[in-house]
């Protein structure tokens, strides 16, 4: 894992400070926080940003807003470029409590590159500045926890499958393997991640088809690749636990935010 580290933001005419962050292959940053708020978002390829068991894939068109002191892991399992906006606290009108996923379109990628120049007059970054908080569109949230065990046994099992989400064998062909019943290991993982075995696993593997399906692979190769027979099984397993199609969710479809509010009751 690589360093990260991020002072304050400099004083002087803006409140908000761009950085950009190549990533390699397999490259994450050690868990950290910032003085700031931050808006993280994939100029280039596909992100996974973790807050303790929760995770989400940030493809071009989605950014997260992390609160200032939230501690986080940021990384990506292709190339990629991590694009970020730091907020001064006390100089910015936005102030959500929970990491937030946003929608990027056209116009607000534009204007991050526009704030991302070093040779931007005082005024014109402070107009640029003020149009910000207008285009950050809340979008569901709807991450895929994956809880990490801590029981030896559940953590043999979870590496097995973080390692191989197709991994076809049965619960019980697990618990056989790690030296435990059947009923043992149905005990310990709802014990340790609040989740059965099944659960777990259809999290683990529809997380994992995220950031391949994000990259733009297509569904019967991503359901191929993460345990799925067919892309049918897939897809309705991905609606089924997050209430959409995975290209709605990664697009932040409006249609999905309709139907998330109408989920809540709202």
């Amino acid at each position: 894992m690589a360093e990260y580290v991020v002072g304050a933001v400099p004083p002087g005419a803006g409140a908000i400070v761009v950085g950009n962050f190549p990533l390699a292959s397999g490259q994450w940053f050690v868990p950290h926080s910032h003085p700031q708020h931050q808006l993280a978002w994939a100029r280039r390829g596909v992100l996974g940003v973790a807050v303790g068991d929760t995770h989400w894939v940030l493809p071009p068109t989605r950014a997260l807003w992390l609160p200032a002191g939230v501690v986080h892991r940021t990384g990506a399992t292709r190339d990629a470029v991590l694009c970020s906006l730091y907020f001064e606290p006390d100089r910015c009108e936005l102030n959500w409590a929970e990491p937030t996923p946003v929608g990027i379109d056209g116009l607000l990628a534009h204007l991050i590159a526009h704030l991302g120049r070093e040779d931007l007059p005082d005024d014109a970054r402070l107009r640029a500045e003020a149009v910000v908080p207008d285009l950050l569109r809340p979008l569901p949230a709807t991450p895929i926890d994956v809880p990490d065990p801590t029981d030896e046994r559940v953590r043999a099992v979870a590496d097995t499958l973080l390692a191989d989400p197709a991994d076809p064998r049965s619960l019980e062909a697990h618990a056989r393997a790690v030296g435990v019943s059947r009923r043992t290991l149905t005990r310990l993982f709802v014990h340790d991640t609040g989740m059965n075995f099944d659960r777990w696993r259809t999290h683990l593997r529809l997380r994992a088809a995220l950031p391949l399906l994000a990259e733009g692979q297509p569904v019967s190769r991503v359901a191929h690749t993460v345990g799925y027979a067919t892309p049918s099984a897939f897809l309705a397993a991905f609606r089924r636990t997050v209430g959409t199609s995975p290209g709605r969710y990664l697009k932040g479809d409006a249609s999905f935010e309709a139907s998330a509010a109408s989920a809540a009751g709202e």
